[in-house]
């Protein structure tokens, strides 16, 4: 799945797909996909992502607390 960093503008690929839906997990492992060569993967803090359209991530994916309120 790719995600957008919010930072640069670029695309992420994430790689671990159960880390992204988890709302316990603060960080995804994935990597940049500019330029011309493939990075080396690296983790990215989800509240740093969103979808390539500019919409956030659904709160269930970040907030372990998301029914309580």
């Amino acid at each position: 799945m790719f995600m957008k960093d919010r930072q640069s503008g670029n695309l992420v690929e994430v790689l671990g797909l159960s880390e992204l839906f988890d709302p316990f997990q603060k960080k995804v492992a994935g990597r940049f996909h500019a330029g011309e060569e493939m990075a080396d993967p690296a983790n990215f803090t989800k509240t740093d992502l969103g979808f390539p359209s500019g919409e956030d991530m659904p709160r269930c994916w970040v907030d372990p607390e998301y029914r309580q309120s």
